[in-house]
């Protein structure tokens, strides 16, 4: 497993450390990815390689640019010599009405959340194929199988990103490639951090009131889903005991999608 390589896209923070996390935990060496570009991500890189006796470097990529998420790829295959594992889990949110969604806050979103991840796979799926081996994980979002309103974007985009991986399973059978998307509910993070602060903004409402009655309103478990959970999960289908678990979806959200 030592000899494996994977790309996390959006992996400084959040899920995608986490994801990068465990996945250094089985011995995967790693290219970590977020726009940025300072000693603080070099840091991190050289500190989950001392930490976890695997090799990481830190690639800065815009994921809504195109050339970037292509060369994200190239660059990865470059320093390694292969791209075993892509984990497209870049993401960002907003929220708005859909006749007051900001154009510009739309194209963000779908470009990031779904196109990027066109982008990224195109690039890595002729050096899986010529290995024989290959593992695609796309985070997706309870929200890429149910909606919400005032999250059109975001809804648009994770649904999105369900159907290509069901593509990109299928153009992949046979080849030792799998491709599968997690679901995570709301997990506490930046992005959900941002959206509570919001709520209370929005309703007045103290914090416990907005997370037991807004966020967690349609999370049976009324319990977040945690960063190290979504990791475990994705270090379980990067495995060969996942083999055989390609083109489907795994909710990790309490039972939301149960309903």
């Amino acid at each position: 497993m030592s000899a494996r390589t994977a790309v996390v896209t959006g992996s400084t923070s959040g899920i995608g450390l986490a994801i990068a996390r465990s996945l250094a935990g089985k011995g995967f060496n790693l290219v970590l990815n977020s726009y940025t570009d300072d000693t603080d991500d070099t840091a991190l890189a050289e500190g989950l390689a001392a930490e976890f006796g695997v090799e990481a470097v830190y690639v800065s990529a815009d994921m809504s640019n195109a050339g970037d998420c292509r060369a994200l790829i190239e660059k990865a295959a470059e320093t390694f010599g292969a791209v075993d594992v892509l984990v497209n889990n870049a993401g960002i949110q907003h929220v708005a009405p859909i006749d007051k969604f900001p154009v510009e806050q739309w194209d963000r979103i779908i470009a990031i959340n779904l196109t990027s991840a066109f982008h990224t796979t195109a690039v890595a799926l002729p050096i899986m194929r010529n290995s024989g081996w290959g593992r695609i994980v796309n985070i997706a979002s309870a929200h890429g199988l149910r909606a919400s309103v005032h999250k059109s974007a975001y809804v648009a985009a994770k649904h999105g990103i369900v159907g290509f991986t069901k593509v990109t399973a299928l153009e992949t059978a046979g080849h030792g490639i799998t491709a599968n998307a997690v679901c995570p509910g709301f997990v506490l993070t930046p992005l959900v951090e941002k959206q509570i602060v919001d709520l209370m903004a929005e309703t007045g409402e103290s914090r416990e009131d907005v997370v037991a009655n807004r966020i967690l309103q349609k999370q049976p478990s009324k319990q977040f889903a945690t960063v190290e959970e979504i990791g475990g999960t994705v270090a379980f289908l990067a495995s060969d005991d996942a083999a055989q678990i390609t083109g489907t979806t795994i909710s990790v959200d309490g039972g939301w999608t149960a309903q």
